[in-house]
């Protein structure tokens, strides 16, 4: 049962519409511009049975928009194997403002928008490709990894420089 709450306006809006005008304060930097999109095909099988994109498919396109985004970069290649590209994923979190339908237009935007010694917060969202509206939009903690020992290590400095100067980062 969704409660109606009374503004300091005394209008009343729902719990829903107070919980995503938290996550946008939460993630108002999300909202910035994109410097890279990856556009994204929705197939048949990527629907579930309520006829929208399946919930575990936003984190299928975002990850392949970051991939995409590394290659952009010049920080991963096509050769390389998957252990080397030295990112390992440690937090995400994902805010669904619309549904995806099978068929649709969309586009992953993805922005580095935080550099850490060992770690980089990565800003998404998925986009309807023909009006630009933001279908879902979310964070993402990677940490710099080497899967072979089992380690995290520093950000390379080539790749900070990489995605400071792509970003415009400080």
């Amino acid at each position: 049962m969704i409660l109606p709450l009374e503004t300091a306006f005394g209008k009343f809006i729902s719990f829903w519409h107070l919980h995503d005008l938290t996550l946008s304060l939460i993630y108002n930097h999300v909202m910035t511009d994109y410097h890279f999109y990856h556009p994204i095909e929705v197939r048949y099988a990527d629907i579930d049975a309520q006829g929208h994109l399946n919930n575990a498919k936003f984190l299928t396109f975002f990850e392949q928009a970051r991939i995409q985004y590394l290659r952009r970069l010049g920080l991963f290649s096509g050769e390389q194997s998957f252990m080397d590209i030295g990112v390992i994923l440690a937090d995400i979190h994902i805010a669904f403002r619309a549904p995806v339908l099978w068929g649709m237009d969309v586009r992953v935007g993805v922005k580095t928008v935080k550099l850490g010694n060992k770690s980089m917060t990565v800003a998404q969202c998925l986009k309807n490709g023909p009006d630009g509206s933001i279908m879902a939009e979310g964070e993402v903690v990677l940490v710099t990894y080497d899967y072979h020992s089992g380690v995290t290590l520093p950000i390379p400095q080539a790749w900070h420089e990489t995605i400071s100067r792509f970003e415009s980062l400080p």
